[in-house]
């Protein structure tokens, strides 16, 4: 009989057991190295979450720093699906597959922190055209990271924003130098890291155009210490997280819903966190020597007028159009609408 229980007993207790998980690993690309806060916030929050809510039948395999792609070619990397399967994708880096999420930097003002989240979630949702450009591409959307607020770091004075006339100023945005070349200034175009600082040290640049946080990063102000700032100034700067589409559709309904669950978590912790943020990185810049000032409503709105910006998007959506770019106009009057909504 002994015979007969053991087996028995045996294989009830292997009924018994916890079954295993069995889990889907993701390759996950991303440009730039593990340590600022948007990729901290992506493998502390968002990565995290993403297990959390599949209960461990999703894994994320990161690798950092371009190690599988760089930023350039993420989209055509992900779309292949062959060494990644999410990643970073930088729009203004795809102008030619991209060219209606161009639109996005082409405001001069726009709402910040929890409210830009709300309104670039809100024109995914509402502007089929978006996630239309990104299928067509072979991609998904997961998650929307977004940067903080543009700043002027100046090396002169800046009493006023009509003192940048006659002067020399760096942006990567084509839409922003269009904006610096309407209020007076000189456009320079230099590649981001140690040629910008030495274009300072040159004396090739008198001011930088860029976000609050990347300005502190590449220690402009050491160079530019003149910084004026408001959180009515937009950058537009969008890092798309998405992943192949037939990853996606191979993955079952109820890990679909866990990657939205954990996007919306990770949405309501970024919102918080840039809301709160701004003010502390402006003092880490004030304690680095730099003379920080905050713009006056009237000086940003001096500031959307002299951009002259809506002429700009015009002739943009002409150039679109004759390229054969479908829905440019109407796509442009849409995220203009969201915009106007979201800035009350």
């Amino acid at each position: 009989m002994d015979l007969i229980r053991k087996p028995l007993a045996l294989a009830l207790a292997l009924l018994l057991l916890p079954a295993v998980v069995s889990a889907t690993t993701l390759r996950y690309t991303d440009h730039e190295p593990l340590g600022a806060m948007r990729t901290r916030f992506i493998k502390d929050v968002l990565f995290p979450a993403i297990e959390k809510e599949s209960h461990g039948r999703l894994k994320i395999e990161e690798h950092w720093g371009g190690e599988l792609s760089t930023g350039y070619d993420a989209l055509r990397t992900v779309r292949e699906g062959n060494n990644a399967d999410i990643g970073i994708v930088v729009p203004e880096y795809s102008a030619k597959e991209l060219p209606l999420h161009q639109l996005f930097k082409s405001f001069p003002t726009g709402p910040s922190g929890d409210k830009q989240i709300a309104f670039f979630r809100r024109v995914y949702a509402e502007i089929p055209a978006f996630p239309a450009e990104l299928a067509k591409n072979g991609v998904v959307d997961i998650f929307l990271s977004t940067g903080y607020p543009v700043a002027f770091f100046s090396t002169h004075p800046l009493e006023k924003l009509q003192n940048i006339k006659g002067t020399a100023w760096r942006s990567a945005s084509f839409w922003h130098q269009n904006f610096l070349r309407n209020a007076g200034a000189t456009p320079v175009t230099t590649p981001w890291g140690e040629q910008t600082v030495n274009a300072f040290k040159t004396g090739k640049l008198d001011g930088i155009l860029v976000n609050i946080d990347s300005g502190y990063d590449l220690k402009i102000q050491k160079m530019a210490p003149e910084v004026i700032v408001s959180k009515e100034l937009w950058l537009g700067h969008l890092y798309l997280l998405v992943m192949n589409h037939k990853v996606w559709n191979g993955l079952a309904q109820e890990d679909k819903d866990a990657i939205t669950r954990a996007a919306n978590t990770a949405y309501k912790v970024a919102g918080s966190m840039m809301d709160h943020s701004v003010e502390p990185q402006l003092d880490a810049l004030r304690k680095d020597g730099a003379n920080v000032r905050v713009l006056q409503h009237s000086e940003v709105t001096y500031w959307q007028e002299v951009t002259g910006y809506q002429d700009i998007q015009a002739n943009w959506v002409k150039n679109q159009e004759a390229a054969g770019v479908k829905d440019v106009a109407s796509t442009l009057q849409k995220v203009s609408k969201v915009m106007e909504e979201e800035m009350k």
